[in-house]
């Protein structure tokens, strides 16, 4: 069976068979993490929604140290390589099947833009990955707002959704209480809240309004683990 393990904001650890991952690894300068980089010594992939900061995060080093693959879009990609590190371009609409199962990249409607000391490098479109293992399916939305793209994601059969919640940069409370409606998984993960006061939002807020959709909500804190 697969497992997840919460690392605070929109990181993730996920491992099933062929797989040990990191997903959006934003750990060091993370308020909420409770991981550090040199906590992961087998890894093989390593997935980036977009350039921001707060998701690219630690991926570089922790590729390096581990000699994990990154999977993200071609910019980000390109990026990445220059480091050194070992690359797996994709882009929006891509699937890829690799030794642990197929990988999906999706619509996501935020920016991508890359901080370095010479000024802001173009990441490309952000996005976000439905990640096949075990036969099942997780659907990691990235930083988005809602949109109606969502919809197609029903015929996915996802089985686990992680959606922002918090507001400002991605969807509020009731915008991914919309998207659960459109993406129907089997369980529901809000994330991407009250790291910081602008994104202060309320998880039972959440888990009460996907109750009428019959999805089951799951309120992790950073450390849980969700096996599916």
């Amino acid at each position: 069976m697969a497992k997840i393990r919460f690392l605070g904001h929109a990181a993730f650890y996920i491992e099933g068979k062929g797989l040990k991952g990191l997903i959006d690894p934003f750990l060091k300068d993370n308020p909420q993490s409770v991981a550090y980089s040199e906590d992961f010594k087998e890894l093989n992939y390593i997935f980036v929604t977009h350039g921001h900061a707060d998701h690219l995060g630690d991926a570089i080093p922790i590729a390096k140290s581990t000699g994990a693959t990154i999977i993200s879009c071609f910019e980000i990609a390109n990026y990445c390589s220059t480091f050194g590190v070992s690359v797996h371009p994709m882009h929006i609409g891509g699937r890829t099947r690799f030794d642990f199962g197929r990988v999906k990249m999706t619509p996501a409607v935020h920016g991508s833009g890359i901080s370095t000391d010479s000024g802001i490098v173009y990441g490309g479109n952000p996005g976000g990955f439905v990640i096949e293992v075990d036969g099942k399916k997780l659907y990691h939305a990235g930083d988005t707002g809602l949109i109606m793209d969502m919809k197609l994601l029903a015929e996915e059969d996802i089985d686990v959704a992680l959606l922002p919640i918090g507001g400002n940069f991605v969807m509020d409370v009731e915008d991914a209480i919309k998207a659960t409606d459109f993406i129907r998984p089997k369980v529901v993960v809000p994330m991407h809240y009250n790291t910081w006061p602008i994104i202060e939002a309320d998880p039972n807020e959440f888990a009460e309004g996907v109750k009428s959709l019959s999805v089951k909500c799951k309120i992790m804190q950073p450390g849980d683990e969700l096996v599916f």
